[in-house]
């Protein structure tokens, strides 16, 4: 394995390079088309950089565990509003999620439905290129958007353009408090229509989601806010909703944002992206209700197949219609292999991306076909 210690040590190793590398921050998720070529990981290269909480803003060595960064943030009152997910228990894996693996797969939680993506609280970016180039972009500030946004462009590419080394993001108060709603018995059908009943409301719902036959919905804020609008949306969405706070609520989006249900499933585990009214049509397309979350008010589905070849392209037939994509986030290597993980561009999409990528890594040595 190569653990650079420093952004010059990990540009001197990449500049003249044309074997091909694993990109890997803290090893712990193994999403993608299987990959060849030598380990370089990114771990070393840790430790915050500056943190001003009055300002709102970090900025974090990629190689730096989120729980570090969540610890350092919390002994002031804040956090990554983002909520960023754990699948170690999903996948299987070890060791210690890593802002820059965060960063490259844009790992986004419950929350993404009131305040954006991990990409959205990005301020700015440094990264070495495939050919041993040191770059940056953004800053440390919002307003700060000259030059060509690579900010966006390395959140979600897998590491397939660069070796993120450090990123800097805005940061949020945690709230004093949160309170869901729960309601149970509910088909995918029914919770969808409450969800969206919640979302549509203006009492600042933060998390929407159904899982096992229960619709929950989530608002956070300050204590007698909180209860107003606690009583005022139970009332707007009518008789047989329980509330839970705190801790209790904590817990059940945990519970979705680390697709709890699906870790001791056997099978492939699929993350699709669809019109939040669409989620249930495709469940009852495939017929796999039991077998399915939902989030982000029902545009977000997860959901757990056979291993199987035929089971992918049945999925992607099932999406065609709705316009929406679909990820292997959970398979064995033999089914990375045969199916597309991600969903296939249009060929236009295609070659831009291509051109994006000789750009960036001339001699595709970085998790070269990782994507597709």
């Amino acid at each position: 394995m190569l653990q650079p210690t420093s952004e010059a040590d990990l540009a001197a190793l990449i500049a003249g390079r044309t074997a091909p590398l694993q990109i890997q921050g803290g090893g712990t998720r193994d999403v993608g088309t299987p990959q060849k070529g030598e380990v370089l990981s990114s771990a070393a290269i840790s430790g915050i950089v500056d943190y001003e909480p009055g300002a709102l803003t970090l900025v974090v060595k990629a190689g730096t565990p989120l729980s570090e960064v969540s610890a350092t943030l919390a002994k002031e009152g804040q956090r990554l509003a983002f909520e960023p997910a754990d699948w170690r228990a999903l996948l299987g894996t070890s060791g210690e999620p890593t802002v820059g693996g965060m960063v490259a797969a844009n790992i986004s939680g419950p929350r993404r439905v009131a305040v954006g993506a991990c990409r959205d609280f990005l301020l700015g970016v440094r990264f070495v290129d495939g050919r041993g180039r040191i770059l940056k972009n953004g800053g440390r500030v919002m307003k700060n958007v000259t030059g060509y946004d690579l900010v966006k462009l390395m959140a979600g590419s897998w590491g397939s353009l660069g070796v993120l080394t450090e990123a800097s993001f805005k940061v949020l108060a945690k709230p004093a408090t949160e309170v869901t709603l729960v309601k149970s018995g509910l088909s995918a059908a029914d919770g969808v229509t409450a969800l969206t009943a919640a979302l549509g409301t203006p009492f600042d719902v933060t998390g929407a989601a159904w899982i096992n036959g229960e619709a929950r919905v989530r608002i956070e804020g300050l204590p007698g806010s909180v209860a107003y609008r606690r009583d005022a949306l139970a009332k707007t969405l009518g008789a047989g909703w329980e509330a839970v706070a705190d801790d209790t609520s904590a817990a059940l989006w945990q519970e979705v944002r680390d697709v709890t249900p699906f870790t001791t499933r056997e099978g492939a585990v699929w993350r699709v992206s669809v019109k939040p009214t669409d989620g249930p049509k495709l469940l009852a397309a495939l017929g796999e209700e039991k077998n399915a979350l939902l989030d982000w008010g029902g545009g977000l589905v997860w959901l757990c197949l056979p291993e199987t070849a035929e089971a992918s392209t049945r999925l992607r037939m099932a999406i065609a219609p709705l316009g929406g994509h679909a990820t292997l986030i959970r398979g064995s290597e033999a089914l990375r292999a045969e199916v597309p993980v991600f969903q296939p561009e249009p060929a236009p999409v295609a070659a831009i991306t291509a051109a994006i990528r000789r750009e960036f890594d001339p001699n595709a040595i970085f998790n070269p076909g990782i994507m597709g």
